[in-house]
């Protein structure tokens, strides 16, 4: 993996110094501290992008309408054949 050389003044590094864990190199901490944020709105952006069989959806359905008729039954979800 390609790397870069950054010049950061001693305040700088003793404040990332800080937030080191044991064994952490800086560029997984910068990764850390600095990755977009997980938010709810990401999740739905993410789920846009999930597709689901017709089967798997009507399983689904199946199992929805089977707690409905009874809800303290939580029957396990397989979507194999």
């Amino acid at each position: 993996m390609p790397v870069k050389t950054i010049t950061i003044d001693m305040q700088a590094y003793n404040l990332l110094s800080a937030q080191k864990r044991p064994g952490e190199s800086f560029s997984k901490l910068v990764k850390r501290r600095l990755r977009p944020a997980r938010t709810a709105a990401s999740l739905l952006d993410g789920l846009r992008q999930v597709a689901l069989s017709e089967d798997a959806l009507d399983r689904v359905e199946e199992l929805i309408k089977a707690r409905v008729e009874s809800p303290a039954a939580s029957p396990i979800i397989s979507l194999k054949g």
